[in-house]
């Protein structure tokens, strides 16, 4: 089980390189895959609270660290002006709730119905933007919510829910590789 927690946690640091090099759909609103939310949600799913409570840590801290330190290195002649922005961890708070809901269904996976976490991954996706979106309009001191974000925060999230049998095939070949049983309850009904 060590072995599989430690695969997690570098699947989780794989998706932040591949998070790199996906673009944007101009044309859904410029939604986009949110490969390390989906790994981490998908990983939430598999592991023990206190595994998923360490890949939040990380998770949230490299997503916050990527995105506060790129308008810091970035031309000050393009950011003139410093935008109001959330304080450094805030994700970490957003990966661990998410994470919660994931293990929420953790039984129901357990007994090999992975179909319910892949459909909670998008509804989770969507609550972490809108929750995101929710403390930025907070912070900044303007909740002005337009059909284009809703429609961004919707194809991002269905965009992402899609790519979430590829990432629990993965775990499964990861559990397989390293001989842990992702759906031990489905393994006892069976030998009834």
């Amino acid at each position: 089980m060590l072995r599989y927690n430690l695969s997690t946690v570098i699947f989780l640091l794989i998706a932040f390189l591949v998070q790199q090099f996906v673009p944007a759909f101009s044309g859904l609103s410029h939604a986009r895959f949110l490969i390390v939310h989906l790994v981490f949600l998908c990983c939430a799913v598999t592991v023990t609270t206190p595994t998923m409570l360490l890949l939040a840590f990380i998770g949230g801290l490299l997503w916050d660290a990527q995105c506060y330190l790129a308008p810091i290195v970035a031309d000050t002649e393009v950011y003139s002006h410093p935008v109001e922005s959330l304080r450094f961890g805030y994700s970490i708070i957003l990966f661990g709730v998410a994470g919660f809901l994931m293990q929420g269904l953790n039984p129901v996976f357990r007994q090999g119905k992975w179909q319910f976490s892949a459909i909670l991954s998008g509804i989770a996706i969507f609550l972490y933007l809108a929750a995101e979106f929710i403390v930025i309009s907070f912070i900044r001191g303007d909740f002005t919510i337009t059909r284009s974000i809703l429609r961004l925060m919707f194809y991002t999230s269905i965009l992402t829910m899609t790519l979430s049998p590829i990432i629990f095939w993965i775990l499964y070949q990861i559990s397989n590789l390293f001989d842990h049983s992702l759906y031990p309850e489905a393994k006892k009904s069976k030998s009834w």
